[in-house]
């Protein structure tokens, strides 16, 4: 036989009068008090969360919309010939990517200033003191400031650089050191990919100026190097003849966007003539177009028989000048040829000396007298014995002087 475990009758009795009993005596006031206002609080900051997200989502919608617009209105302004074969397709990622990277930012900064202001506001309500907390997150604000200015400074400027979406991954840029394609774009740190496989990594805060090769369109700079008795008409032919061959490939056909724009002589050197011409093309095809024409350029010159003029160099070489002489070409003195000839009287020296210079204004008088220019062409050579410091002298003269 099993027992009943159901209580008696009285006991539920005493149980549902206890539990009404601290009903009624409960103090219903105070859910009405801090309880219900946290609740508040936590529920404005979520829906105040999602309103953020959703103007934040607007706002990134337009800054895609308006770079579209403004490159339009630009277009039209300028007279720009439109992107073909795909080019819009890729500005329009481009935008996409640059919007959601300016919208998830932006969410995220607005997630955590709400979130931060709703705990305080919640730790208020619970009689928490913040005095102290907020002295400390003062001081410890002044010190992380002091020492995290630049990289504050590369979020910041890693920020406008893609709203301004002033380069983006594959365009060629140049960021002063580093001149490359971008790889990576990041709010700290863009990553450029050098022509030399050199990865450089540039700090944003540290990009002074941005010059994007890649944006808009692209122009192919050609200086036609040719001979000074070239007819310019027949280059002008050339120049036009070539584009349209490019024209004509294939692989070419749609990067060339305009008529080339002839310059005319940019420069004039001892050897040549430069003819500069214009080919704008679409952005990072100008050096593919600039290859392409410089190729069939040189083809269609050597059809012409023109040839591209060589840099020349006129090399004038002295003749050596003979100075050895037989012992008859010289006169009363003449070059001791060891010490034990140099030494002797002083009167020797003495006689040696007067007839040298008594030769040497023989010489002069002979060469002032002389018309032809050739005379003075008479060499002296002199040797001097550096044990004595004696400097005898010898001159060659011509055989019909005497």
């Amino acid at each position: 036989m099993s027992t009943s475990t159901t209580p008696p009758a009285e006991q539920i009795k005493e149980a549902v009068n206890e539990t009404v009993d601290k009903t009624a005596n409960f103090d219903w006031m105070w859910l009405l008090g801090a309880p219900l206002r946290i609740a508040f609080i936590i529920v404005g900051a979520v829906i105040l969360n999602l309103v953020a997200r959703k103007i934040i989502r607007k706002f990134a919608g337009k800054i895609a919309d308006g770079s579209n617009a403004a490159e339009n209105r630009r277009r039209q302004r300028s007279n720009e010939t439109p992107r073909i074969n795909g080019s819009d397709a890729i500005a329009k990622a481009r935008r996409a990517q640059r919007a959601q990277t300016v919208g998830s930012m932006l969410s995220s900064i607005a997630t955590i200033i709400i979130a931060t202001l709703a705990v305080m506001m919640v730790l208020t309500e619970l009689d928490f003191n913040l005095g102290p907390l907020l002295a400390s997150a003062g001081i410890a604000g002044v010190a992380i400031g002091f020492g995290a200015q630049e990289l504050v400074k590369d979020y910041l400027s890693g920020f406008f650089l893609v709203v301004e979406d002033q380069y983006g991954i594959g365009d060629t840029v140049d960021l002063g050191e580093a001149v490359g394609t971008v790889e990576e774009v990041g709010l700290r740190t863009t990553k450029v990919r050098g022509i030399d496989g050199t990865l450089w990594h540039v700090r944003n805060g540290e990009i002074m100026r941005v010059g994007n090769q890649s944006q808009g369109w692209a122009r192919a700079v050609m200086d036609i190097a040719v001979p000074y008795d070239s007819d310019p008409n027949v280059l002008n032919g050339i120049i036009e003849d070539a584009v349209a061959e490019l024209r004509a490939d294939p692989a070419l056909t749609t990067s060339i966007l305009e008529d080339p724009e002839i310059l005319g002589v940019q420069d004039l050197t001892g050897e040549a003539m430069t003819i500069r011409a214009f080919i704008k093309t679409k952005p990072n095809e100008q050096w593919a177009v600039a290859r392409a024409f410089r190729g069939t350029v040189k083809r269609l010159m050597d059809e012409q028989g023109i040839r591209i003029p060589l840099a020349q160099q006129t090399i004038v070489r002295a003749q050596p000048v003979e100075t050895t002489a037989s012992a008859s070409d010289f006169g009363t003195t003449g070059t001791l040829p060891s010490r034990q000839q140099a030494a002797g009287s002083p009167a020797d020296t003495g006689r040696t000396a007067t007839a040298t210079a008594e030769r040497g204004d023989e010489e002069h008088e002979d060469i002032a007298d002389d018309p032809l220019p050739a005379r003075a062409n008479q060499e002296s050579t002199a040797t001097k014995d550096p044990s004595y410091g004696i400097t005898q002298q010898s001159s060659r003269r011509d055989p019909s002087d005497s």
